[in-house]
């Protein structure tokens, strides 16, 4: 069995963190937490959305540049390789995915803010409200594939966040 735990992050205070790439696949080497002893999951998949906020003024003329990763946190994240293998790890990348497509929605929606001095509070706003979304689609993905004990789901799932990501 396999969970997200969820970790709304706005600032990158973490020294070792992996961003997503299409190219870069997680690995089991990749997790390097420590599993609770109470926790029966076999693998947790720590990543999160965090966004930097400046204003830049050149020639009297004033610019906002926000800059949005997805991030997968190796020292929070873990598993269980007694209990972990390939199709489990294909299930754990795809919550990192599902990260980065919530990223890309985050993206188009800040396209849509103006600069202004309200700015701080509409992209948290945006933020807050991404992120929301973005838990209840996690949770919906693990409900669907069982975890990723269900094949049949787990297949639908890759298909379905691939060709949203190519979108």
């Amino acid at each position: 069995m396999c969970i997200l735990t969820f970790s709304q992050i706005e600032a990158q205070d973490e020294d070792r963190v992996l961003l997503w790439s299409k190219e870069r696949k997680l690995t089991w080497a990749d997790y390097q937490g420590s599993p609770l002893k109470t926790e029966w999951a076999a693998a947790t998949t720590a990543s999160g959305i965090t966004y930097s906020l400046s204003s830049i003024i050149a020639n009297g003329e004033s610019s906002l540049e926000i800059i949005v990763n997805s991030l997968f946190y190796p020292d929070k994240s873990w598993y269980k390789p007694e209990l972990c293998n390939d199709v489990v790890l294909s299930h754990e990348q795809l919550h990192f995915d599902i990260t980065e497509l919530f990223a890309k929605k985050f993206r188009t929606r800040l396209k849509t803010v103006r600069n202004d001095t309200n700015i701080k509070k509409k992209v948290r706003a945006i933020f807050v409200e991404i992120n929301a979304d973005l838990h209840a689609f996690q949770n919906k993905y693990d409900r669907e594939t069982n975890y990723s004990r269900d094949l049949e789901q787990q297949s639908i799932w890759n298909e379905k966040i691939a060709k949203s990501l190519e979108e």
